[in-house]
């Protein structure tokens, strides 16, 4: 049945930034050419499509007498701070509008990467050591792991601060790393144990119950097995990021990775869609490194490879867990 469907959002051309912003400060949010498509593909089912924009935007729409939709298909980002992710679900649901996608708290919970780490580990999922280090921590009575290590965002996407300086060796360059990290994201640092092997990722759909698609291997420049290399911003923003679909990998991996990304998926609560990135190390062993579940939905990413048809079992599982069809 037709539907009148409004998506959130919040576009790179909305952005604005300070002089000393990083920069990749506005990788997390959307191009025009996203949410076209997300459009288009919604449209194709015989939806309506009110195109809402972000936080204020809704707030102002609400303002002026109310959104006059069935659902709101949510992928807003938000702007700045640990909490941008929650911002429009607090909002919908204040209103008690219904959309599509995780809700205020599981947002909340994955955008702060430690936080979702202690929901892994206390669920029993494989994840990497870790410890958390803000500019006064004593970084010598922090690291009980060893090196190397991986020093990333605490809070952030789209591997936002990694560079090739993010796999440390030494306290010398932990500490700068650390300090980088503090000063130009204004956040403390996640620090892991590194893991020497090859990336996957996991796309999860749906509710009662979830479903993982088939596991995608990342490669870098044509290489898969990465040993000691990773996934950075540079090598998204260059495009030698390949996305292979399905993995080139045993069966018996595969069905660990998928029931492990359903496993993070449920943890945390996610809802209608979501994706779980993993390192696997030499041995076979997983470690997830993190779940979101505002994955990018660009023709260039992960989802694209499922077909357009994805976007519209996503509205059809949560409409049913909203209202009847």
């Amino acid at each position: 049945m037709s539907k009148i469907i409004g998506i959130t959002y919040d576009l790179k051309s909305d952005w604005q930034g300070a002089a000393d912003d990083p920069v990749d400060a506005s990788a997390e949010l959307d191009g025009h050419k996203t949410i076209e498509c997300l459009k288009a593909a919604l449209e194709s089912a015989g939806h309506k499509i009110d195109l809402i924009g972000g936080a204020r935007q809704l707030i102002d729409r609400q303002g002026r007498g109310g959104l006059k939709v069935d659902i709101v298909f949510n992928i807003s980002e938000g702007f700045k701070g640990r909490n941008r992710e929650s911002q429009v679900p607090a909002i919908l649901d204040l209103y008690n509008i219904p959309f599509a996608g995780a809700d205020a708290l599981t947002l909340g919970v994955t955008l702060d990467k430690v936080v979702a780490k202690k929901c892994f580990i206390a669920d029993g999922i494989p994840t990497a050591r870790y410890f958390k280090a803000g500019v006064e921590d004593d970084l010598y009575k922090l690291n009980t792991i060893g090196f190397p290590l991986f020093v990333k965002t605490l809070h952030e996407g789209t591997s936002k601060g990694i560079t090739q300086a993010s796999r440390v060796e030494n306290f010398k360059e932990l500490e700068v790393q650390v300090g980088h990290i503090n000063h130009n994201y204004k956040q403390p640092a996640l620090v892991e144990e590194f893991i020497k092997g090859t990336e996957f990722t996991v796309a999860v759909i749906g509710n009662n119950p979830p479903v993982a698609m088939p596991v995608v291997q990342y490669a870098i420049a044509g290489k898969t097995a990465l040993g000691n290399e990773f996934y950075s911003y540079r090598h998204v923003a260059e495009k030698l990021v390949e996305h292979i679909c399905p993995a080139p990998i045993e069966e018996k991996l595969s069905r660990l990775l998928q029931d492990l990304a359903v496993r993070a998926y449920k943890s945390v609560d996610c809802r209608d869609f979501g994706r779980v990135d993993f390192r696997v190390d030499e041995k076979g062993n997983p470690y997830v490194l993190e779940i979101n579940p505002l994955p990018n939905l660009s023709p260039d990413d992960v989802f694209v490879l499922f077909g357009k048809v994805k976007g519209c079992r996503i509205i059809r599982s949560s409409i049913k867990s909203w209202m009847k069809p």
